[in-house]
């Protein structure tokens, strides 16, 4: 069979997982604090014919050699931890982490999880969760007769409560930061875990040691380019047709032999 055909077949697979990672970056377009991804490629092992430097006379050699590839493949998808934009909304548990840092999140098998969406809401006992209604770790319970509540950028929680004129310190936010932020593995819901690739957690005080400070009312928006992806799109949808050209032209060519011999 035509080699032009498997390597024509490795191009289609690699376009075809391209699209769907351009898909989910523009699905996650709106999705507060979401980090896009970018596929890495990588080519395949090469038939040498001709080993390039190697002796055609005793005073000779090949400059180049005579190579031949057999295809592509997607090596891996990286995140891209850039910074999104950031939305004022003016809701009080609202948070955006304005620099380097996660959110901690105390998930149901108690493990920790980390974050950088910080749209977060007040459960029925009071406690600071998720949408998903896991808690902010470290744990923060307003008081139940609380009318507003403080957030400063260095992460400390203050409620006021009706009839004391000075604020109750509740808590204290803590973030988190990676060696390799990329590394980390992607668990959905907007959610990160730990691996070896990506280092231990550092944990520290918001806005000192390079960690971002904490905005109350501001949502960090998601960092996707629209007008990029859509030129993603289309450099990938005529990727995919011109593979697809190759395997219309090997099967032309292998028609002609089988026609005529």
């Amino acid at each position: 069979m035509h080699a032009a055909l498997y390597v024509s077949k490795t191009g289609l697979a690699a376009q075809d997982k391209q699209l769907t990672t351009i898909a989910n970056n523009l699905a996650n377009a709106s999705t507060v604090g979401f980090k896009r991804d970018r596929v890495v490629f990588e080519d395949l092992l090469y038939q040498i014919h001709r080993q390039p430097g190697a002796q055609t006379t005793e005073e000779t050699e090949l400059p180049s050699g005579l190579q031949l590839g057999t295809g592509v493949r997607v090596a891996g998808t990286q995140k891209q931890f850039s910074y999104g934009s950031l939305q004022v909304t003016d809701q009080p548990l609202d948070l955006a982490i304005d620099g380097r840092g996660f959110f901690q999140i105390s998930q149901a098998d108690g493990t920790i999880a980390y974050t950088r969406s910080g749209q977060f809401h007040l459960s029925a006992d009071g406690e600071i969760v998720t949408a998903n209604g896991l808690l902010l770790e470290p744990n923060i319970t307003l008081p139940p007769d609380a009318d507003r509540l403080t957030i400063g950028t260095d992460g400390i929680v203050s409620a006021f409560v009706p009839g004391q004129p000075a604020p109750q310190i509740i808590g204290n936010i803590q973030t988190v930061d990676f060696v390799n932020p990329a590394g980390l593995q992607a668990a959905g819901g907007n959610l990160f875990l730990e691996t070896a690739s990506s280092g231990d957690p550092v944990t520290g005080v918001p806005g000192i040691n390079g960690l971002g400070q904490i905005k109350q009312g501001m949502l960090e928006n998601s960092n996707v380019d629209i007008v990029e992806e859509m030129v993603n799109m289309i450099t990938t949808q005529r990727a995919y047709e011109m593979n697809s050209k190759i395997v219309s032209t090997a099967d032309q060519m292998l028609q002609f032999v089988t026609q005529n011999l």
